[in-house]
């Protein structure tokens, strides 16, 4: 019974040294091995054998991990107070020195971060801190970079959640955006009645080129045609005068035909239309020349006349009067 009881007290310690010899190491994990409370080596993930209570294993998460800055007030170079808190990402890259190097690495970064931060917006002005968090988030991250690398971590990014400044400091910019926009509207306002004005005017000068084009285009056109018409008009005066004159020479005309048309336009003139009559200077040719039509018409009627009862020729009809010449002054 005895050797029962010491059989199972045996198997029961080489059960619990057996457990304690066998580590698991997960794959986002790394092993540092003491012995005996000294640094041995540095383990990858996986199973791993260790001898019981002379070795022990700790494990360092590599995966990475977020640190919230707590809110802090900062004065910026204008003396502005403004409260600014951040976030950290960072990931450890040296399981030995984030075992060895530091004790408490989360309060160590924090402090190490409100620190710089208040280093970095210190030098700036309230309005480069609004408009510039990615420039602190890069040079906060470089600095804090460069601080833990010791320690077997590096920072990975970090990102400003807040900067907030005093109420009334927030009311007068509020109040200064409110000017800036009212600005900016009226100067955009004034901007476009300035470029419609302008387009209105280029418009009416773009229309009163066109329009002066136009009426030049058209004159000079009716003046074109007006000049072929007379042109054309003059082309056929030619033609007839020449076909006319050409005629008159080829049938032999007489100065008795000549003084019958003369006789004919001198009809068409004192058609009745006109009060007075100016006829050229040189009257003796055609005084002789109206003579001459009237013996010639002289005789002719006597021959045509019937004879009286002494042997004489009828007296003639009385000839129309005359039209009123009225002589060139």
């Amino acid at each position: 019974m005895t050797g029962a009881i010491v059989l199972g007290v045996v198997a029961f310690m080489l059960f619990l040294v057996a457990l304690r010899s066998v580590r698991i190491v997960r794959p986002y994990q790394r092993g540092v091995v003491e012995r005996l409370g000294r640094f041995k080596q540095a383990v990858d993930p996986g199973l791993r054998i260790i001898v019981p209570f002379v070795d022990r294993i700790l494990l360092v998460d590599m995966r990475e991990q977020v640190t919230d800055v707590p809110p802090q007030e900062v004065i910026t170079s204008d003396n502005v107070v403004v409260s600014v808190d951040a976030v950290i990402y960072y990931e450890a890259t040296d399981p030995q020195r984030l075992v060895y190097n530091i004790a408490n690495f989360q309060l160590a970064i924090t402090k190490l971060a409100q620190t710089n931060l208040r280093n970095v917006i210190g030098d700036m002005e309230l309005d480069a801190a609004l408009t510039s968090r990615e420039t602190i988030n890069t040079r906060l991250r470089e600095i804090l970079d460069d601080a833990t690398d010791k320690w077997g971590t590096r920072v990975v990014r970090v990102e400003i959640q807040r900067i907030d400044p005093p109420p009334d400091v927030v009311q007068s910019m509020h109040h200064q955006m409110k000017a800036e926009r009212d600005r900016r509207a009226v100067v955009t306002e004034a901007l476009g009645v300035r470029e419609a004005a302008v387009t209105r005017a280029e418009g009416e000068k773009t229309a009163a080129i066109l329009e002066a084009e136009g009426r030049g285009q058209a004159i000079e056109r009716i003046a074109t045609a007006e000049k072929i018409r007379q042109a054309t008009v003059a082309e056929g005066e030619a033609s007839a005068i020449r076909q006319v004159f050409e005629a008159i020479h080829e049938g032999g005309a007489t100065n008795d035909v000549l003084a019958l048309k003369y006789m004919e336009a001198l009809r068409a003139i004192a058609d009745g239309k006109a009060t007075k009559i100016f006829l050229p200077t040189e009257m003796s040719g055609l005084f002789g020349a109206i003579g001459g039509l009237a013996e010639l018409l002289r005789q002719d009627e006597n021959k045509e006349r019937p004879m009286t009862a002494t042997g004489r020729p009828a007296a003639p009809a009385p000839a129309p009067a005359p039209p009123q010449v009225e002589p060139p002054a």
